[in-house]
């Protein structure tokens, strides 16, 4: 018996994945700051101000967290392909 042929890989889906490797919009140095942010030790360096009896780093652990989500929210929009462009 024969073994079945694989099947050939989708041309448009390979064309999309080397087009967004390519993607060297300006707007990905933006991802480095959640990244560089928390490396900074000054802003740990505290108890006070606390917020609802947590002191600073725990508060800024969630911080850095919404910091993170909102910075890669506006490069996704800033650098997502629109309609046929």
């Amino acid at each position: 018996m024969a073994a079945p042929e694989p099947a050939a890989p989708d041309p448009e889906a390979r064309a999309t994945a080397s087009t967004r490797a390519k993607d060297k919009s300006p707007w990905n140095w933006l991802l480095f700051i959640p990244i560089l942010v928390p490396l900074i030790p000054a802003f740990f360096n505290g108890d006070s101000p606390r917020v609802l009896g947590f002191p600073r780093f725990y508060w800024l652990q969630l911080a850095y967290i919404l910091l993170g989500v909102a910075t890669t929210t506006l490069v996704y929009q800033m650098t997502k392909k629109r309609g046929g462009r």
